[in-house]
């Protein structure tokens, strides 16, 4: 399985009970789930520790996508340490003195992995982002991250982020559905894991929709594997 499930309330609703009826509906078929910031910042700490008190998944992550100093992003990734993640998304751009290189001591302490931001998957991030594509990629080698966040949208950005990075790095990729990049084809470029939102949460049977698009994946990996 290379499915991550984001989870992202729509407008409206009590989002904890929101996140909980989804995550019970199609329970151990993702490989994890991505809760971000809309969510915390609604519900707050209690809210997100109720909500990954039902997951029993390999990837429980914080998407706050940190970008601020290192004093303060370690702080944040305490608290959100304290209610059950195992994960954290943090921007690449803020660099590492003073900033990465803190964070990811306490990732290390808290045994807590630490994934960048290094290319977004809207369009609007090939304008800034693509200019220090290299440089973001490099920072996270240097700061050893687990993992980075590259666009489904954009397979040729994940394939360069992929021989530039090696093997060892994992590489999330977002934009799969409603942003409009099909299932499989961020893996068969070289990401570790599709991130699929509204595609699954909007749907009016999550769990069928989570079953086709793992179906999806492994169709196109065989085939673009050739196996």
């Amino acid at each position: 399985m290379s499915l991550i499930v984001a989870l992202d309330p729509p407008e409206g609703v009590d989002g904890v009970k929101w996140c909980i009826n989804l995550i019970e509906r199609i329970d151990g078929v993702p490989k994890g789930f991505k809760v971000g910031l809309p969510l915390v910042v609604k519900e707050g700490i209690k809210g997100l520790r109720e909500v990954v008190s039902v997951m029993n998944n390999e990837l429980v992550i914080a998407d706050l996508k940190l970008a601020d100093i290192g004093y303060v992003m370690s702080l944040i990734t305490k608290t959100v340490a304290n209610a059950g993640v195992n994960t954290v998304i943090a921007h690449a751009f803020v660099g590492i003195e003073g900033a990465l290189s803190e964070l990811s001591h306490v990732c290390s302490e808290l045994g807590i992995k630490l994934v960048l931001v290094t290319f977004m998957s809207h369009p609007g991030a090939v304008r800034v982002m693509k200019k220090v594509f290299s440089n973001l990629l490099d920072i996270a080698k240097e700061i050893n991250a687990w993992g980075v966040v590259l666009p489904a949208t954009m397979p040729n950005i994940v394939k360069v982020g992929r021989e530039c990075l090696g093997p060892s790095f994992k590489i999330l990729a977002p934009g799969v559905g409603a942003q409009g990049a099909a299932p499989g084809d961020a893996l068969c470029a070289g990401a570790d894991y599709e991130i699929v939102g509204r595609l699954i949460t909007r749907a009016e049977n999550p769990l069928k929709v989570t079953l086709e698009v793992v179906k999806k994946q492994e169709e196109r990996v065989r085939a673009c594997r050739g196996l």
